[in-house]
């Protein structure tokens, strides 16, 4: 059975914020809106582009086990991917198909709460990005500091850190063909070092280790972040979902495969860890699965796992380079920016989108690791709970829209999952210290400002702004004609 789709479209005026309301009621395939010339992105590399969206292994979980000890922090990556994990990839999965085009979650927000609040989500969401991605290129050079001391400081690290940005956005431009399959490479080669460990810790490994609890002794703060942390980011993948081979089948299949492939690449190593080698939660910091790597099977497995470490973040560098550059893309294919952000290159890439995400991480680079990952967390809280509202009021409003995967739970359902993701975004913003909460907020407010100056400067023809003609408007009429 084939469906003809008759669709009726409401114009509305073309002003940038307004004629971009979606709804694709049409989309029986979930196929994206058709961009002729350039290669879609298949399910496996898709799977690592999340997989590196989201994790690139289990370096960084390190300091749960020094925050709450092994009981804890095992139980955190078991039960903490139903409570936050699960319900994101579902409404990515859900939201991503039924608006199967670049813009992502910005377009989910545009289409439920109006263009103002999607010009907020977009900005929120770029800038976290980018000040997530400006982490990458300093803990890459802190895994080789310690062979290249020069590298430690000062000029010489400005100048690799320049270096490698550059190296690494060239990939990017060169197309997510290159980049999905270089993300394979790296996501495979960064975790086959923990199959090799855990192999050789078997006959060391003492399951009562496993069990070690103090809870008068748990740093919350830092438990609940170095979760949060490591486990966020799926809806992130949305913003390219203009990009993949038939989104409406192969993007919630490659979360339900990335979801798999996070967990358990968070789960085996701290399994292996805490069971095989004494507990000294005080060691338990970034880079300690490189010692566990020498003391379970030598300094070839350690200088192994130390350059997985190292090149993971080059994994995550260009997937989340390719989330941020796409979606300012998206947003300038809705008209939310000016037209020379949907600019492609000859390889399809938005060639403005990477330009100014590389440009955001090159200024923010000099951010401390905490500082980092403080303020991207607390401008990603408030980026999903306008999502978590936004799924809400569009499976309310729209029951009958088209969604090529719907989350199979019905609506009540579907708001109650809502709610334990929801209570633990208050849980992270009151963690949050008074400087990253001023520094955040005024972020917040220079996007507050930012979204009334385009349409100002659209007005006064200083930019050009377009709606893509490949999009279907956000709220149009449908006739649906079925034949057999």
């Amino acid at each position: 059975m084939k469906q003809r789709v008759i669709a009726t479209v409401k114009q509305t005026p073309n002003q940038m914020g307004e004629g971009y309301n979606a709804e694709y009621l049409s989309c029986c395939e979930g196929d994206s809106p058709k961009l002729e010339g350039f290669s879609k992105v298949p399910i496996i590399p898709l799977v690592f582009l999340i997989f590196y969206e989201v994790s690139g292994g289990p370096f960084g979980v390190e300091d749960s086990v020094q925050a709450a000890g092994p009981l804890l922090a095992l139980l955190g990556f078991l039960f903490f991917p139903l409570i936050w994990s699960v319900p994101e990839a579902l409404i990515t999965a859900e939201l991503g198909t039924m608006f199967p085009e670049n813009g992502g979650y910005v377009v989910w927000v545009s289409s439920a709460l109006g263009p103002y609040w999607g010009f907020q989500q977009g900005w929120m969401k770029w800038l976290s990005g980018v000040i997530d991605n400006a982490l990458y290129p300093v803990l890459f050079l802190d895994y080789l500091k310690s062979a290249f001391p020069i590298l430690a400081d000062g000029f010489p690290r400005m100048v690799a850190v320049l270096a490698l940005t550059i190296v690494l956005t060239y990939m990017n431009y060169r197309g997510l063909t290159i980049v999905g399959w270089v993300a394979i490479l790296l996501g495979l080669f960064s975790l086959l070092p923990f199959l090799f460990m855990g192999l050789v810790a078997i006959p060391k490994l003492e399951t009562s280790r496993w069990f070690v609890v103090d809870l008068n002794n748990v740093n919350w703060g830092l438990y609940l972040n170095t979760l949060f942390w490591n486990l966020n980011y799926w809806d992130s993948i949305s913003t390219l979902a203009g990009e993949v081979e038939n989104p409406g089948r192969t993007l919630p299949k490659a979360l339900f495969y990335a979801l798999i492939l996070v967990v358990l690449g968070y789960f085996f190593p701290l399994l292996i860890g805490t069971g095989a080698v004494q507990l000294d939660r005080e060691l338990w910091t970034d880079g300690y699965f490189s010692d566990i790597a020498k003391i379970l099977g030598g300094v070839w497995l350690r200088f192994w796992i130390q350059g997985a470490s190292a090149l993971s973040n080059m994994g995550m560098f260009l997937a989340e380079m390719s989330s941020d550059s796409f979606q300012l893309l998206g947003m300038a294919e809705r008209g939310m920016l000016p037209a020379f952000f949907g600019k492609r290159s000859r390889h399809g890439t938005p060639v403005i989108g990477i330009l100014f995400s590389s440009t955001g991480v090159v200024l923010l680079s000099w951010l401390s690791f905490q500082e980092i990952v403080a303020a991207e967390n607390f401008l990603y809280c408030f980026g999903m709970i306008l999502e978590f509202i936004a799924f809400v009021k569009l499976r309310i409003k729209y029951p009958a829209a088209s969604r090529p995967y719907k989350i199979p739970l019905g609506t009540i359902g579907s708001i109650l999952m809502c709610i334990p993701p929801t209570l633990l975004i208050f849980v992270v913003l009151a963690l949050a210290s008074l400087k990253v909460m001023a520094l955040s907020l005024l972020a917040l407010v220079i996007g507050l400002l930012i979204q009334p100056c385009l349409i100002y400067s659209e007005q006064k023809r200083w930019f050009r702004f377009s709606v893509s003609s490949n999009l279907p408007d956000l709220h149009p009429d449908y006739h649906i004609i079925t034949n057999v």
